[in-house]
Order: structure tokens, then C-alpha cells, then sequence
């Protein structure tokens, strides 16, 4: 497999794994609050759901790391796939913001592997 789309889906599978810890175990975290934009009183509210979040991240993370390790290409390409989706959802009903951190770099390891 092409260099590049290995350290790219690893990358996506590196920011995910960040997105999991932020969700999971720093929402309510100075560092979680200012990531998202929450105050105190909403993070604590939001806890559950923000770790339940942070889970689906990590069956992407799964399923991106057993793509690279067993060098399946559909395997990455449709969790990279799932990515996208979520990214693009995420930054049309939450912050445009998301399109660039989530769904380009996914959409960047994507075509890399497609072109690997």
C-alpha cells in the first residue's frame, strides 16, 4: 500500500482516538469546555451523551486500525466512508467547523487510498 494513505488513515485514526479521550474522558476538563465551547453546568449535564460520542469514535478508530493492520481497502475506505458522513452531518447541524477537522482529512485518505 502507498505510503501516503497509510500515514493518512492513520492520522484520521489519530484524530478520532483525540475525539474518543476529549468525549469520554474530558468533556467536563477545562480542555474538553474550551474545545467545545461548553460551560461547566452543560458539560456536566451532557457527560453521557458526550461519552457515548466519544465510543462511536472508537469503533471508527476499530475499524480504520483493523483496516491498516490487515491492509483492507475496503475496509478503510468504508470506515473512512463513515467518517465523512459524520464530519459532513456534523458541520451542517453543528459547526462548519467540523468539515475541516473530521471529513477532509478523511475525505484526503480516501482518495489516497483509492489512488494507492
Amino acid at each position: 500500500m502507498n505510503t501516503l494513505a497509510v500515514i493518512l488513515v492513520a492520522v484520521v485514526a489519530l484524530l478520532h482516538t483525540w475525539f474518543l479521550v476529549l468525549e469520554m474522558f474530558l468533556w467536563t476538563a477545562p480542555i474538553g469546555r474550551k474545545t467545545f465551547g461548553l460551560d461547566a453546568e452543560f458539560a456536566e449535564r451532557s457527560k453521557a451523551l458526550a461519552a457515548n460520542q466519544g465510543l462511536y469514535n472508537g469503533f471508527l478508530v476499530a475499524g480504520l486500525v483493523w483496516g491498516l493492520v490487515d491492509d483492507r481497502d475496503d475496509v478503510k475506505l468504508f470506515f473512512l466512508a463513515c467518517v465523512i458522513l459524520a464530519g459532513a452531518y456534523g458541520a451542517a447541524t453543528v459547526n462548519p467547523r467540523i468539515l475541516f477537522v473530521q471529513a477532509l482529512p478523511a475525505l484526503l485518505a480516501f482518495g489516497a487510498v483509492l489512488a494507492a
